[in-house]
């Protein structure tokens, strides 16, 4: 057996394994483990870990970031000059050695991933050689370099820069800009003057809008009006903003709407009832269709509690692949408008490993903020799995390590970095993908997610009558063929694996004695994500024409309807025998599966990610190998053999579980002292103690 990569284990031992068999290493875990182990973090990597390409991009990629810092990747002649520079700048920033702003400059001619590296490390370049250096390298880039996407990156690092635009390019060359066809430099342009130009009306005449968006940049230019903030009421505490950039706050299951949205929901509601906190701004994108239907940036959403929505010159909502197009642009829309609000921001708080997430960062850094992170092992524990095997995708391979990349700078930068309490309420899984973190009490704040309570509606016993004929229950019992009720809640997409829930439920035999309730998806045609798996889902039932009758794929409901829903299942008087399934890959901790659990169903979840931290297999739910449909088909088969007491006494276990200890309120305490803290801390008094690192 050839395997993609080899590595030599501390004991001199080297893994035959393909990277994801069993007995096979982790490589890149290793890789990263051994590097921050080093004496220095400057040395090249040393033994044990040898890396040796054998076919596999990944081993000459994980070569070029971590074990040859300087020259070339090891030697390999697959890796072009793109991917060796990128892999430089990355190496250069684990090792704390800052590229130069000549390097910087003119890597802002380079590839999408080169510039958004040079983008990262800019602050750091300039504090790093000074001011004067950097201003002359960006004005010699800028009077020589013709791209449009350079020049554009180029303004944006010089609209964040000091000193101010003028003296580093004279203002004729930025109102030329300013004009151009290119879109993204003429934005870009724009963004420049409005930070340097006290006369900015008079360099942009002439210039007209041609849609929304430009219309809401356009206005922006000039001092907004208002202060959102000032209005609420003097209290004590932290301004804490929190970041959701794909997806919509109230639309879960619909996109990439998903349980984040539900979360930052309630949590933003939870954190204004604390003493800690005086006000929360969830900051949310808003794409070019979702500004026409609502122009609107600032609104309030309850008491203490704001949306603000950055604009995002686009005809379609932010995805992980398009984010680092708007990274520069979303910096600099969020500190226009939370620099609006009439109170200074506190704290920044940013949970994904993305672009977006380093936008605010960035934000964050120029509005004199605290920022904090939550990192997750995502996508770190699935990089050898994913992309050490023969065939893979190099350009899913070159993102994945790209997120890596982002996740180490948000690291470096965090003030406070926070990890999904694992097993016993611990961060060592975490610490194991992030080797440069410390452990122990010095180390990453520990934070078990929760759920709001459930507020039952007036009539909320009609409502649950009409839920359950919705979703085809219309008399209890159920027919003899259809004994029992699968639900499955989520957006439509691939790591969500409704497909493969449906292949299984078929492969299994599971359909002939089940109904399966699919809610996710948009209404109507959705996404093109969202409708291939919808095809997909035709594809398997083609195959077995009798199950239609027995399986129901609705749109997405809101939070509040799927709860009561699952309420109306649980109820022993209702007569419905339900169980609950999530097929996911994995989930990094599974606000949907908690809901359920809390709702008492007897629950079946993934036992990869996060949800074995908090469910016990045949205790207060089972957990599910979702790796294949006959792996999922055989988890099916468990879930329905349950008969019921055992299901009512694994959903009473897991509902008592949920409300213990696992409620927002009990999440908002928690980050609420953590808040105050780096608040008392940027503002230079004491909070009562020292400040947590």
């Amino acid at each position: 057996m050839d395997p993609a990569i080899a590595v030599a284990t501390p004991d001199g031992r080297t893994s035959s394994a393909p990277p994801g068999a069993p007995g096979g290493e982790d490589v890149f875990t290793a890789v990263r483990q051994r590097y921050w182990q080093a004496p220095s973090a400057a040395d090249p990597l040393p033994d044990p870990v040898r890396i040796r390409a054998s076919g596999s991009l990944l081993a000459d990629l994980l070569a070029a970031e971590y074990r040859v810092p300087e020259g070339d990747a090891g030697g390999s002649v697959r890796l072009g000059a793109e991917d060796r520079a990128v892999a430089r700048l990355r190496a250069g920033m684990r090792a704390g050695r800052t590229p130069t702003p000549e390097e910087g400059v003119l890597g802002c001619a380079g590839s999408p991933l080169r510039r958004a590296a040079v983008a990262a490390l800019w602050a750091g370049i300039a504090e790093c050689h000074g001011a004067a250096r950097a201003a002359a390298a960006l004005r010699a880039g800028l009077l020589h370099e013709q791209k449009p996407e350079a020049r554009a990156l180029l303004l944006d690092l010089a609209a964040a820069h000091e000193p101010a635009v003028p003296a580093l390019l004279p203002v004729r060359e930025v109102i030329r800009d300013a004009h151009s066809e290119d879109r993204g430099l003429r934005h870009a342009a724009w963004r420049a003057l409005a930070a340097h130009l006290p006369a900015v009306a008079a360099a942009l005449r002439g210039v007209r809008a041609t849609d929304v968006y430009e219309r809401l940049l356009l206005e922006a230019l000039t001092p907004l009006p208002g202060a959102p903030l000032a209005a609420e009421r003097a209290a004590p505490g932290a301004v804490v903003v929190q970041s959701m950039l794909m997806g919509g706050l109230d639309t879960p299951g619909q996109g990439l709407s998903g349980g984040l949205g539900v979360l930052l929901g309630s949590l933003g509601d939870a954190l204004v009832r604390t003493e800690q906190v005086a006000a929360v701004v969830t900051v949310v994108g808003a794409c070019r269709p979702e500004l026409v239907a609502d122009p609107v940036l600032i609104r309030r959403r309850g008491p203490g509690h704001w949306v603000v929505r950055l604009p995002v010159d686009s005809d379609r909502p932010l995805g992980p692949e398009t984010m680092g197009l708007h990274r520069e642009a979303l910096a600099w829309w969020a500190v226009r408008l939370l620099g609006s609000l009439g109170r200074s921001v506190d704290v920044v708080h940013v949970r994904y490993a993305d672009d977006g997430s380093l936008a605010l960062a960035e934000s964050a850094r120029r509005l004199g903020a605290s920022l904090v992170f939550t990192a997750t092992p995502d996508p770190h524990r699935q990089i050898t799995e994913r992309h050490g095997i023969p065939g893979a995708d190099p350009d899913a391979l070159r993102l994945d390590l790209h997120r890596v990349f982002l996740a180490d700078c948000l690291v470096d930068r965090a003030d406070r970095v926070v990890a999904l309490a694992g097993r016993g309420g611990g961060t060592n899984e975490l610490l194991r993908h992030f080797p440069q973190l410390p452990s122990g009490p010095a180390g990453p704040l520990a934070v078990p997610e929760g759920i709001g309570p459930y507020d039952p509606a007036g009539n909320e016993k009609a409502r649950r009558r009409s839920l359950l004929r919705r979703v085809g229950v219309r008399s209890a019992p159920l027919a003899a063929g259809d004994r029992t009720l699968l639900l499955s809640v989520g957006r439509l997409h691939p790591v969500k694996q409704q497909d493969l829930l449906v292949r299984a439920w078929l492969e299994s035999g599971s359909h002939e004695d089940s109904r399966l309730v699919l809610i996710g998806g948009s209404p109507g045609a959705g996404d093109p994500v969202e409708q291939r798996m919808r095809d997909r889902i035709e594809e398997s039932l083609a195959s077995c024409p009798g199950a239609r009758s027995r399986i129901l794929l609705l749109p997405a409901w809101s939070n509040d309807e799927v709860r009561c829903l699952e309420r109306a299942l649980a109820d022993p008087a209702t007569g419905v025998r339900a169980r609950y399934v999530c097929p996911s890959a994995k989930e990094e901790f599974g606000l949907a599966v908690l809901e359920a659990m809390e709702s008492g169903l007897a629950v079946a979840a993934p036992a990869r990610g996060g949800t074995p931290t908090y469910l016990v297999d045949g205790v207060n739910g089972l957990l599910l190998d979702t790796s294949t449909s006959r792996s999922l088909g055989a988890g099916l088969r468990r879930l329905l053999a349950l008969d019921e007491p055992a299901a009512r006494a694994i959903g009473g276990r897991a509902r008592k579980l949920v409300r213990d200890a696992y409620s927002v309120e009990r999440m908002a305490r928690t980050l609420g002292d953590d808040y105050r803290a780096l608040a008392a801390d940027r503002r230079g008094r004491p909070a009562g103690g020292a400040r947590p690192r």
